[in-house]
């Protein structure tokens, strides 16, 4: 071993059972030090290192107390570190070192410009007293353990001024270093100080140590992962160490997500290796802010062959999901399920399924899925059996929405409710199932079911989510007991906050727009609009569409409220002002086109009624109260136009079975047409639904 390199036990070379220490270029055997140890002649072995290696006091002692350590004799390593004043050894060879150490400007000077006797005493202390803090950490003694960790770090900075020379990468002394700047927060995480373990992380990542790509990455994990799940949370870093224009984390989530993307950016250059559990961490902190783009754009940077193609697309299709990209998440799914990949992975279908159970034109599909996710749920995954009836429960509700006939439609809904209750069997405790169960027996008019189930939701939650309220209120409203459903609406104003009391405030307008109590209306509406003022103030006078998106309280829904409000008490003024306001927002929409037609046809303008509910239909084919009124209204102008009237009112009746309205104007119709039996069966089914109809419509909540 050349003379410049610190002293380092090693095997021999002869015999690989033979233990030899080797210092200035000298080795001697271990056997005589090691026995004089044991029988605790700590002089003597120092005395026997001293003159076979040619060392000084402190070096002789520092090797003494390492060998004590390497065999696990920590109480006597902590004797003989003991013995040594490291601090007094630090300061006698600070000015030998720092006199000739190459300036910034100059590192790229031969490692012999470096004096090889301070290099191999700065080695050799550093090295005691880093040993003698791990004697410490295994003994339990924490605190004492981090002074002396702290103690190397110090020693470096003072005997290296401006930082470790590149020089001295490869030496024992930078090994040393390393190790110490790694060891210190682990220690005082330990200790239980969150504190100092925070300082010692930042210190260890800003400080110019000449720390390998292996050991930074193990540090900014470590890190991330304390910041993650420590459940401290420390302040941003101080100013001192901040950089014009960089960005500066303001929480500990935010400074993890940025530790972790440098780990995974490190991976992408090839600087250390795949780790998995670096994307678990950093999947975890970005879903947990609602970040899943970003996290999808980090999957999809992965390099081929690193990340198993199911998994990565099953992930990619959670993150598209999340950001309410169906579309581009089912396609995916359809990927991962294809004959050739793997169709029967269960969690893919049941993500499938959830994805179709949105959308009433995917609803078959996700039938499908659903029934093979139930098939395969077996064995380990049997636990999952619940979410897979539960999914399919919801795609038949969705399904009988679309269904071509009154039977079809029965059937479906009956099947529906079938598989909800099983899934219920089985989950006894999920409160999201309650909720589904309570809106799907609503929508079908069993309203004591829905109230059971709206109140053991409400009961579940702890009255902590909006809907739940909002689904006991409008049941309530349905059973025409209107005193009671605006009693759950105080009640749900106490447990939200004020940007959440949107709906609420909507719902509490509508239940005295339905006991007709259309003055008392107005003060919710203006209370909608103060909230709208307030919305508008939070983002500043300049709003991104993103941003108009995620407004809690939807200034284009305010207007029109308000435009139905007025129209329903014959201010025609103050109802245009309220469209002007609407149509400000969004030019050409289908409820505007419908209100303003109402408006018309209200005051005798027949004709630009009709235009303004065939302009919306136009916009929006399938609107159900415009089809309605324009039926309503060609009946009543024309009797040659019943069967275009009957065949509008028919098509609303399809796309929503329940509105009263509609069954009401069929009736009509059919006592026009001569139709008397028929007509006699509109009525009813109108007189019946009035009887439960809420004053919103259920589907409103989902």
């Amino acid at each position: 071993m050349s003379g410049n390199e610190s002293a380092e036990s090693s095997q021999a070379d002869v015999d690989p059972s033979v233990r030899q220490v080797c210092a200035n270029g000298i080795c001697m055997q271990t056997d005589v030090v090691e026995a004089k140890l044991d029988e605790g002649n700590i002089q003597e072995a120092e005395s026997a290192l001293r003159e076979g290696l040619s060392l000084n006091f402190e070096e002789a002692r520092a090797l003494l107390g390492r060998l004590e350590y390497q065999r696990g004799n920590v109480e006597g390593a902590l004797r003989v570190f003991d013995g040594i004043d490291l601090q007094a050894a630090i300061q006698r060879m600070q000015p030998s070192v720092t006199e000739k150490q190459p300036s910034k400007k100059g590192r790229t000077r031969s490692v012999e410009s470096v004096p090889c006797v301070s290099q191999h005493a700065a080695g050799l202390v550093l090295e005691a007293i880093y040993l003698k803090a791990k004697s410490l950490q295994k003994l339990g003694r924490l605190t004492e353990a981090a002074r002396e960790c702290v103690s190397v770090l110090d020693a470096v900075e003072k005997i290296f001024d401006n930082g470790i020379p590149e020089v001295l990468v490869e030496n024992k002394l930078q090994e040393t270093v390393s190790r110490a700047v790694e060891l210190l927060p682990e220690i005082w995480k330990q200790a239980g100080c969150y504190s100092e373990a925070m300082s010692a992380y930042r210190r260890a990542l800003l400080s110019q140590w000449n720390l390998d790509n292996d050991c930074c990455a193990r540090i900014q994990k470590a890190f991330a992962v304390f910041l993650l799940y420590s459940g401290v949370e420390v302040c941003p870093p101080s100013l001192a160490v901040q950089i014009d224009g960089s960005y500066v984390p303001r929480n500990n989530l935010e400074e993890a997500i940025l530790l972790l993307m440098i780990l995974m950016r490190k991976v992408y250059l090839g600087k250390i290796k795949w780790d998995p559990s670096v994307l678990e961490h950093l999947t975890f902190a970005l879903s947990v802010c609602s970040q899943t783009s970003v996290l999808a754009k980090q999957l999809e940077e992965v390099m081929p062959g690193v990340l198993n193609r199911i998994d990565r697309w099953r992930s990619l299709a959670l993150c598209y999901s999340a950001t309410g990209q169906n579309k581009t998440a089912l396609s995916l799914l359809r990927k991962t399920l294809h004959q050739h990949e793997e169709p029967d992975d269960i969690l893919s279908l049941l993500l499938a399924a959830k994805i179709c159970s949105e959308d009433v034109f995917l609803a078959a599909e996700g039938v499908k899925c659903a029934q093979r996710a139930i098939t395969n749920a077996e064995g380990s995954n049997e636990h999952l059996k619940g979410v897979g009836l539960r999914m399919l429960g919801l795609c038949l509700g969705k399904q009988a929405k679309v269904a071509t006939s009154d039977f079809e439609r029965s059937h479906l809904q009956s099947e529906a409710l079938k598989s909800l209750d099983g899934a219920m069997a089985l989950e006894h405790e999920n409160s999201d199932l309650m909720f589904e169960l309570g809106v799907q027996y609503a929508e079908h008019r069993n309203l004591d079911a829905a109230l059971q189930y709206a109140r053991k939701y409400v009961d579940a939650t702890g009255g902590s989510t909006l809907r739940g309220w909002r689904l006991l209120a409008l049941v309530l409203s349905a059973q025409q007991r209107y005193p009671e459903a605006e009693v759950v609406t105080d009640a749900a104003f106490d447990e939200s906050t004020k940007w959440d009391q949107g709906p609420l405030l909507r719902l509490k307008a509508n239940l005295k727009i339905s006991q007709s109590r259309y003055i008392d209306a107005v003060e919710p509406y203006r209370n909608l609009l103060s909230l709208v003022q307030a919305q508008r103030k939070s983002y500043g006078p300049f709003r991104n569409a993103p941003q108009l998106e995620e407004d809690r309280v939807n200034e284009y829904e305010v207007w029109h409220g308000l435009a139905n409000l007025y129209s329903s008490l014959s201010h025609w003024k103050d109802a245009e002002t309220c469209l002007e306001k609407a149509r400000a927002l969004i030019e050409y929409s289908a409820d505007t086109l419908h209100t303003e037609g109402m408006m018309l046809e209200r005051q005798g303008e027949n004709d630009k009624a009709l235009a303004a509910y065939i302009n919306a239909l136009l916009v929006e084919p399938n609107h159900v109260q415009c089809k309605i009124l324009l039926g309503a209204l060609l009946a009543k102008m024309d009797s040659r136009m019943l069967p275009l009237a009957r065949a509008l009112l028919s098509d609303a009746l399809r796309i929503e079975p329940t509105n009263r309205v509609a069954w009401y104007h069929l009736g009509l119709v059919h006592r026009d047409d001569g139709r008397v039996a028929d007509a006699a069966d509109c009525f009813q089914a109108a007189s019946m639904l009035e009887e439960s109809d809420p004053v919103e419509r259920f589907s409103s909540i989902i």
